[in-house]
C-alpha cells in the first residue's frame, strides 16, 4: 500500500477566484466504484469472527489486505487468531466512534458527484490516467485521511468527522493533532486531499535534496494543479489557511517575498529553515504570529508557478511538473508588490 498522506483543512470559505475558465468536463464517461468498506467491517459478526472475515476478503478482494495489513497491522488471514482478536479490540474500541460518525456519511451521493467531477478534471488534463475504486474506511486516529493504493483510493472517515467532534477533543489527540491541525478535520476537504494525493502519485515529489526556492515550486505545481482539477474550490481548501491567513498572504505577498530575499534564506539547504516555510506550524516564525499560516513557503510557490504559467500559456500541465524548478522561477520573473 502506497501511504500518500495529506492532512486535511478546515471548510472556512474564503471567495472562490475561477483565474482562467475551466474547460467542459462533463461529456467525459466516468464510471467510479464507490465501496463502503467502513460498513461492511463494522458489520461483522464478533460471536463467528472467522467466517465474517472470509466473507469480508472475498467482498473487498481489493482493499482488505490493505487494511489488514496496514492499517490494523495483522496478516489479515481470517483463521489467524492474532487476527480475529486485533479485529475485535478494534471493533470494540471504535465502534462508538464509527456509530457517531454514521449519520454524517450515510447519504454520500454529492460527495460521490464532487469526485466524480475531479476525476473527469483528472482525465481531461491527464488522459492516461486510470481511476480505480474509491474505498471509504475507518481506521485508528492515526491512520491516513487519504491514500492511494496499487487499485484507486481509501479514503479514511475517522479523519473527516469535523473539527468538533469529541474524540479529537481527548488529550490523547490533541497531542497528535494540536488545534492547528484538527481544526481541519473537515468533510469538505476530502475531495482536494483527495486529488493532492493522486497528483503527488502522478508526480513523485521531486523536492528532495534541493534549496529552499527549488522545493517551494516543486510543492507549489500540487496546488497549481489542485487549482486546474478542482476549478471552483475554494483556496481556502486548497491550501488549508484560514480565512483570515489567506487574506494576509494575499495583502502581503510582497512583504512575505521581500522577507525571503533579505533572510538570504532562500538557497538555503538547512533542514530547520526550510522547516520553517514549508512545514505544518500554527504560523511562520518571523512573520505574523497573529495572520502568518505554517507552510507560506508552498503558497509563495504556487504563485511563482502561476506566473510561470500566465508566461507560458503553451505548457501543458505535464510539461509544468516536469519543468526544472529552476527555470520555472527564472521565466516566472515574479515581482509581487
Amino acid at each position: 500500500m502506497r501511504f500518500i498522506i495529506l492532512g486535511v483543512a478546515i471548510a472556512l470559505f474564503c471567495s472562490c477566484k475561477q483565474r482562467t475558465q475551466a474547460p467542459a468536463v462533463d461529456h467525459i464517461p466516468m464510471e467510479l466504484s464507490f465501496q463502503r468498506f467502513d460498513q461492511r467491517f463494522f458489520a461483522l459478526d464478533t460471536q463467528q469472527l472467522e467466517k465474517s472475515l472470509s466473507n469480508l476478503e472475498k467482498e473487498s478482494p481489493g482493499f482488505y489486505y490493505d487494511f489488514m495489513n496496514y492499517i490494523l497491522g495483522t496478516s489479515g488471514n481470517p483463521s489467524d487468531t492474532n487476527t480475529q482478536r486485533t479485529t475485535a479490540i478494534f471493533l470494540q474500541q471504535y465502534r462508538s466512534v464509527y456509530d457517531s460518525l454514521q449519520p454524517s456519511f450515510e447519504n454520500i451521493e454529492a460527495l460521490k458527484k464532487q469526485i466524480k467531477k475531479a476525476h473527469q478534471y483528472l482525465s481531461y488534463y491527464f488522459p492516461s490516467f486510470k481511476p480505480g475504486p474509491i474505498w471509504f474506511y475507518m481506521g485508528p486516529f492515526d491512520a491516513p485521511g487519504i491514500a492511494v493504493l496499487q487499485q484507486g483510493v481509501a479514503i479514511g472517515l475517522q479523519q473527516y468527522a469535523g473539527s468538533n467532534f469529541f474524540a479529537y477533543q481527548t488529550p490523547e489527540l490533541q497531542s497528535l493533532y494540536p488545534v492547528y491541525l484538527s481544526r481541519r478535520f473537515e468533510s469538505p476537504y476530502i475531495v482536494p486531499t483527495l486529488v493532492k494525493a493522486i497528483t503527488a502519485d502522478l508526480f513523485p515529489d521531486q523536492s528532495d535534496g534541493k534549496n529552499l526556492i527549488e522545493q517551494m515550486i516543486e510543492k507549489g505545481k500540487y496546488w497549481y494543479l489542485s487549482r486546474l482539477i478542482l476549478p471552483t474550490t475554494a483556496d481556502s481548501l486548497i491550501t488549508g489557511f484560514t480565512t483570515a491567513q489567506l487574506e494576509w498572504c494575499i495583502e502581503n505577498e510582497g512583504l512575505i517575498w521581500t522577507h525571503l530575499i533579505r533572510s538570504d534564506e532562500l538557497q538555503t539547504l538547512n533542514p530547520v529553515f526550510i522547516q520553517n516555510y514549508l512545514g505544518e506550524a500554527p504560523f511562520t516564525q518571523g512573520l505574523s504570529q497573529e495572520y502568518s499560516p505554517g507552510n507560506i513557503g508552498q503558497w509563495i510557490g504556487w504563485r511563482i508557478v502561476e506566473a510561470y504559467a500566465e508566461k507560458n500559456k503553451k505548457s501543458t500541465p505535464t510539461q509544468l511538473m516536469q519543468t526544472p524548478a529552476t527555470e520555472i522561477l527564472e521565466k516566472a520573473k515574479y515581482k509581487p508588490r
